[in-house]
């Protein structure tokens, strides 16, 4: 089984939209039993916390499942459980980097699966409101994430 995980500041808008998008997309492609998808946030801001109303009601609109989904801070175990750890922006990637030691291969930008967005970021929309935004940036992104998933 493949295991993705991918991980924002606060683990309530972009993380916990590109969990329950992919785990659709892999459920709609009745990938279950190959790949294992959750999400975490660098920081205990939003511990224990739901995902932001923005990030609820993308999820509705396209039948993802978030219930259960709680906000989650990253741990040592994560790093050695996940295959790939995918960060959102350069701030989550520099945590990342600074606590993956011998797992630090793990580590993506979620956008640098596309040539033609490599380094680029998926902006924050906690600050931004631009939930909508987010929500299409990540569905280019990760219809190319399921693609590579699919074909290990």
């Amino acid at each position: 089984m493949i295991k993705v995980l991918f991980v924002c500041l606060g683990n309530i808008c972009r993380s916990p939209m590109a969990e329950g998008m992919l785990k659709k997309m892999i459920h709609d492609h009745g990938l279950q039993d190959k790949i294992h998808v959750e999400s975490r946030a660098t920081s205990t801001w939003e511990e224990g916390n739901p995902p932001h109303p923005g990030t609820r009601r993308i999820l509705d609109r396209i039948g993802a499942d978030y219930q259960n989904k709680k906000s989650t801070q990253i741990t040592k175990m994560d790093f050695n459980e996940y295959d790939y750890i995918i960060g959102m922006d350069h701030a989550n990637m520099k945590y990342l980097q600074e606590h993956a030691g011998k797992n630090i291969h793990k580590l993506y930008l979620l956008r640098d699966i596309d040539p033609n967005t490599k380094g680029e970021v998926i902006p924050d929309p906690y600050f931004s409101g631009e939930h909508e935004k987010t929500y299409l940036l990540l569905s280019d992104a990760l219809k190319l994430w399921l693609d590579k998933l699919k074909n290990e």
